[in-house]
């Protein structure tokens, strides 16, 4: 389980104070466009749970999830979506004084707010999004507005208190209780544990007969996490049935050895670095119990933020970077992301997932 980017470079990854690295972060960070034929509208759902306290911060009472929903539209909005708030940019980048504390707030996205939603008779393809241990669900924004462009329903949850920084609709802004101490196995399965409670939650209000519920195919459901959100991903389809398929993203597994059987379909893609045979034994452990359909990935000349937002991001602000061209990670994240779903979502035949393409030399095949 590894920590937010900006915090886990630390003193090796802090920002040169020259004038060159405060010029790019002062002209402001952009997303790669989506790829697909809608526009994109974004809708944030503050959700409460009154049946669970939070079990992070207890004496808050209930659990409270903030989550974005990006949806196909009919017809683009007029007001555009923000990254994240100025709060949460302050909070993210506050150990870095050369990038302003607005940056990430300015970042350029390609949803709008007030958007019209598509509707289909049969209802739209649901997305989980989980993001990374300490990251906010914002960084998974470049897949979500992707996926969404291209039909799907995409709902990237905020697990509270695990995040660097969370807004709510009363202005608070809460930061990482659950940073604080040893990040161990034993604190892993604990956060899967959490995970799995609330994106079922988010499950149940988002397949609800009414609201956002009507717009959904509940028979076609799947997921994607990102590090501690890929550890949650197959422990998700476990425990909720309704999650059809899922996507690992560089998410080490806690425990190190599942106790039964996993449900395929799996797609695992992590870094060339950890997540080879001979890298994390965790997926090499986990590997043997997956049932059904199953692929892993590797990609060369990526880091564990690579398969987020900040692959793009960190250049832009002055922040050292991986191998691999951040527009270049992304672009593999969204191809392979997307033909799985819509192989597994809407039963098309997707070739690439069968064997290695010429076209996209980074990615291996394993075992």
């Amino acid at each position: 389980m590894k920590r937010h980017l900006f915090v886990a470079l630390g003193v090796a990854g802090a920002l040169l104070a020259t004038p060159s690295v405060q010029a790019r972060a002062a002209t402001g960070t952009a997303l790669p466009a989506p790829t697909g034929k809608y526009p994109v509208g974004l809708a944030s759902l503050h959700l409460v749970d009154a049946d669970r306290p939070d079990p992070w911060v207890p004496q808050d009472g209930s659990r409270q999830l903030m989550v974005s929903l990006w949806y196909p539209a009919a017809k683009a909005g007029t007001r555009a979506a923000p990254y994240v708030t100025p709060q949460e940019s302050a909070l993210i980048v506050k150990d870095y004084p050369n990038v302003p504390a607005d940056a990430l707030a300015k970042t350029r996205t390609y949803a709008t707010l007030d958007a019209k939603p598509l509707t289909r008779r049969q209802g739209l393809p649901l997305v989980l999004v989980s993001p990374g241990f300490s990251f906010p669900r914002a960084t998974m924004t470049s897949l979500a507005e992707d996926l969404a462009s291209k039909g799907y329903l995409v709902a990237a949850v905020e697990h509270t208190y695990e995040s660097a920084a969370t807004t709510f609709p009363d202005g608070r802004t809460t930061t990482c209780a659950a940073c604080v101490g040893e990040n161990n196995e034993e604190k892993g399965i604990a956060v899967a544990k959490s995970r799995v409670k609330d994106l079922s939650f988010v499950l149940d209000r988002l397949t609800a007969k009414s609201g956002w519920g009507r717009l959904v195919d509940r028979s076609r459901i799947g997921m994607v996490g990102f590090s501690a959100g890929g550890n949650a991903t197959p422990q998700l389809m476990a425990a909720d049935k309704r999650v059809r398929a899922g996507v690992n993203l560089d998410g080490s597994y806690n425990p190190k050895q599942p106790t039964t059987a996993i449900r395929g379909p799996l797609l695992m893609m992590g870094t060339e670095q950890n997540h080879t045979p001979t890298g994390d034994q965790s997926w090499a452990g986990w590997w043997p119990k997956v049932q059904g359909w199953k692929r892993w990935l590797s990609v060369a000349g990526t880091d564990h933020g690579s398969f987020t937002d900040y692959a793009v991001i960190r250049p832009q602000v002055g922040l050292p970077a991986p191998a691999l061209d951040g527009e270049r990670s992304v672009s593999i994240t969204r191809t392979y992301v997307g033909a799985f779903l819509d192989r597994h979502l809407r039963q098309e035949r997707e070739p690439l997932l069968d064997k290695p393409s010429k076209d996209l030399p980074e990615v291996k095949f394993w075992p």
